[in-house]
């Protein structure tokens, strides 16, 4: 299958690691010209040594707690950094992937929790898509990808702010699918099950201390969840953004996407 992806643009966002860092590689593979995001400049620089030779890429230091300021520093990139050889060209592809609030009971939650939470997410994505959907326009070509959880379809008990906030960006995202579509710009979402990333470390940790069982108990007790028994490796999800972000899906549009090995229940 030919995915037609070489020379286009993609701005990769949480790409120092986990899902982010395994999709930033795949699309350079791809002959993607990839653009990092993160707020480590370090891990920053020691993914962009990895990725594929003979693209144009390169990398924005930003803070998706400041969500202005990350407007502004891509929109600085856009205008002042050649992008293939060209000033002021763009994105075609945006990955939106921001790392997940901690744990805990949705009744403990603070304002604060929320509020933080709703602007890494949303708030960014929204600025991020203004940001990229002009030059998406006037190519005729344009993916955006969230990068969600199945708790849109299936909330997780003790994940309660995430709960919540994914399902605001689940929502917002089918909204804009609807609004760009027409102008050959899907917007999908992908639904991470279980996979190998420090984020789920953390969880297992805090279900284990729950309940007063060891880290390898409950990882194990978290794989039997999902029909295939195990944990996903991250570039198995970046497989799928891969295909999704290609010419081989332009007809899939305003999706949710679970790759977590079956556990979701409903359909």
């Amino acid at each position: 299958m030919n995915l037609n992806l070489k020379n286009k643009n993609a701005l990769v966002c949480g790409s120092t690691a986990g899902i982010g860092k395994a999709t930033a590689i795949a699309l350079s593979n791809e002959g993607v010209n990839v653009t990092l995001i993160a707020r480590n400049e370090d891990k920053l620089k020691e993914v962009l040594s990895q990725l594929s030779s003979g693209g144009k890429h390169n990398y924005i230091v930003a803070d998706f707690s400041n969500p202005e300021e990350l407007r502004q520093k891509v929109s600085l990139f856009i205008n002042d950094f050649p992008l293939r050889g060209t000033k002021g060209a763009g994105f075609h592809i945006l990955v939106n992937n921001t790392g997940g609030p901690r744990s805990g009971d949705i009744l403990t939650a603070t304002l604060e929790q929320f509020e933080n939470t709703f602007a890494q997410h949303l708030k960014c994505n929204h600025v991020l898509a203004q940001a990229v959907v002009p030059f998406m326009k006037k190519e005729g070509f344009g993916r955006i990808i969230n990068i969600i959880s199945t708790s849109v379809k299936e909330p997780i008990p003790g994940l309660g702010v995430s709960n919540t906030i994914r399902g605001a960006v689940g929502n917002w995202s089918k909204t804009l699918s609807i609004e760009l579509g027409e102008f050959g710009i899907t917007v999908n979402n992908i639904l991470p099950g279980f996979t190998e990333t420090e984020r789920l470390n953390e969880i297992i940790k805090a279900k284990a201390q729950k309940e007063g069982t060891s880290f390898e108990e409950m990882a194990e007790i978290m794989k039997s969840y999902a029909p295939v028994k195990r944990f996903a490796k991250p570039e198995e999800t970046a497989n799928a953004i891969v295909f999704l972000v290609s010419e081989a899906a332009s007809y899939i549009n305003g999706i949710n996407l679970p790759v977590d090995g079956g556990r979701t229940k409903s359909l």
